[in-house]
């Protein structure tokens, strides 16, 4: 391509990516607007994310990661990284914390849109970017991670999969995967949950090396970045004194693991070796790794909350849906969530039929991180973003061949077909919906979302204020609320380095009041405070007719609760807790 021509290609692409972005954000801004002027945050991950930002701005070091008001005295340590705090703070520094709110997940839509744009760039043309930047804001999976008020992690690592999927279509093989291990490591700093697509990851770089030698830059550039990336993070926002071998975080384990794994790589590039003698190499490098974490932090080798504790695991974990495998979920939602991607799935196959032989291995590629992430998404529910932002690109194709044979189709069932797919493809919710809005109303008294609870939780959370400060006994899921908008601590919430704690809470709510009293009072709380409106007061109550949860529900208030009538509604209760009982 001539200079001048690869100059408008750029600028084409460019308009195409800022244009697209402007649009799906002002679609997210008048969607959330409600939302937005009330304040309110989709999750209570999203709460406690915004009281950790408070925290660092009234003064809470940089490498303390403790919720200091979470199981008082000793508080709890957070796995959450410094890493997304870094643009919350800059924003609402400059701007205010609304702003920030508001700003930073457009932002990371931002990067996103650019990522996948550039990537349709490369591999479609200029010409194909404007479909793709916008099939990427109408995939439910990815838009939950990036609407307004979303700041918790998820959105920042759907960001780095997409900068790391772009990086692998670089020119260049030492500096693309460089540039793909830098990516990855900043994902896998923020959360773990990346390791298994970090693997797919270098599972596709292994086969470029196998199919030629010269390409051993590209697994030996990725694995080396992310080795170096991730420890100079965890220098940056965890400190090298944080050795405690935590599994829910990198971690000095993981640290290990990457670093030897590395040097695998690296030998078997240096000795110039090929075919199965350099990925034998690069195998032995990867079991040792495995041993170096049985040697030194033996737990982390089993699955993601294995040793759970058995009560949190039933009255919780198995009820966050987000983290449960997707054929757990409703005939629905397994249609809205998988319908687009195994479309994308088929694009990259038709794509691959119709590319020049030395262009099919791009689309080759892109279907095995594509069902990668899919079958990730499979595992855990929430990760099917990553799934998702590796879809826009042949779904963007896609798009643009269904667009063509709706304007050109001869008869109208052509037409209509076309349409029909369009629809599916861009909102595969929307047969459901029309199906709820035909179907008679149910009358059921299901729980509701916290977001929608008649409780009002923010405001009675922050009604709290009005009571000397102390400990609150609370659900779970209230708990974010009491801490962002009151100034008391709470026993714990639904985040598992609590997990003893955690137990403790459901133990008491689950149990007769008088044994639920020495529980409470153990914990020296003050307060106790209930939603009864909520799933999760509702879980406890109904799996448990004789327990605490159900006789206040019931407006049986045992004699070492004292109701304290101005702060209660007829949803929300607010006790002061009797140590002796009387």
């Amino acid at each position: 391509m001539t200079g001048p021509s690869r100059s408008a290609s750029h600028s084409a692409t460019g308009r195409s990516i800022l244009i697209a972005w402007a649009l799906l954000s002002a679609i997210l801004l008048a969607s959330g607007w409600n939302r937005i002027a009330a304040g309110q945050l989709p999750d209570p991950d999203d709460a406690l994310r915004l009281v950790q930002l408070r925290d660092l701005i009234a003064g809470q070091g940089w490498f303390d990661t403790v919720q200091h008001r979470i199981d008082p005295p000793g508080g709890t340590p957070m796995h959450w990284s410094r890493l997304v705090d870094i643009p919350l703070l800059l924003v609402a520094l400059v701007a205010g914390e609304t702003a920030a709110l508001v700003i930073v997940p457009l932002l990371t839509l931002g990067v996103i849109v650019w990522a996948v744009g550039q990537l349709a760039a490369r591999s479609l043309g200029p010409d194909k970017v404007i479909y793709a930047c916008l099939v990427s804001g109408f995939l439910p999976p990815l838009v939950m991670q990036i609407q307004p008020m979303r700041i918790d992690h998820h959105g920042w690592q759907v960001a780095m999969v997409a900068l790391a999927a772009l990086a692998l279509t670089s020119r260049y093989s030492r500096r693309g995967g460089i540039m793909a291990g830098l990516a990855m490591a900043a994902g896998l700093s923020i959360s773990v949950e990346l390791l298994p697509l970090s693997a797919v990851f270098a599972a596709v770089l292994a086969w470029r090396w196998w199919r030629d030698p010269a390409l051993a830059g590209w697994l030996a550039g990725y694995l080396q970045a992310l080795a170096l990336g991730l420890a100079g993070l965890f220098a940056l926002t965890r400190g090298i004194g944080a050795l405690t071998p935590w599994c829910d975080a990198i971690s000095p384990p993981y640290l290990l693991f990457f670093i030897v794994v590395a040097a695998g790589a690296t030998v078997a590039e240096r000795l110039r070796l090929s075919g199965v003698p350099a990925l034998t190499v690069v195998a032995i490098g990867g079991a040792t790794g495995l041993a170096v974490i049985g040697w030194s932090a033996p737990q982390c080798l089993a699955l993601p909350f294995a040793g759970l504790d058995p009560l949190v695991r039933e009255y919780w974990y198995i009820h966050i849906a987000e983290g449960q495998p997707l054929w757990r979920q409703s005939a629905g939602q397994l249609f809205v969530a998988l319908v687009p991607l195994v479309a994308a799935l088929g694009a990259c196959g038709m794509l691959w039929l119709r590319s020049a032989p030395r262009a099919r291995m791009v689309w080759a590629e892109h279907a095995v991180l594509v069902g990668g992430a899919i079958g990730l998404g499979l595992v855990v529910s929430r990760s099917l973003g990553f799934a998702a932002v590796l879809a826009a690109v042949p779904l963007g194709w896609l798009l643009a061949v269904l667009l063509e044979q709706a304007r050109s189709a001869a008869g109208s069932s052509g037409k209509l077909a076309a349409v029909v797919a369009i629809v599916v493809l861009l909102a595969p919710n929307l047969p459901l919906l029309i199906v709820e809005k035909l179907a008679p109303p149910a009358q059921t008294s299901a729980p509701v979302k916290l977001t929608d609870a008649a409780c009002n939780v923010r405001a009675r959370a922050a009604s709290l204020d009005s009571l000397p400060t102390g400990v609150v006994f609370a659900p779970l899921d209230l708990g974010p609320s009491l801490l962002l908008e009151s100034r008391h601590a709470v026993i714990a919430t639904s985040h598992h380095r609590a997990e003893t704690a955690m137990a403790d809470v459901i133990a008491a709510f689950i149990a007769p009041p008088d044994r639920a009293r020495a529980i409470i009072v153990r914990h020296k709380a003050n307060y106790l405070a209930l939603c009864t409106d909520l799933a999760e007061a509702r879980l406890y109550a109904r799996r448990h007719p004789e327990g605490l949860a159900a006789a206040l529900t019931a407006r049986r208030t045992p004699d070492w609760l004292e109701p304290v009538e101005r702060l209660s509604t007829a949803e929300f209760r607010v006790y002061r807790v009797r140590p002796d009982g009387t």
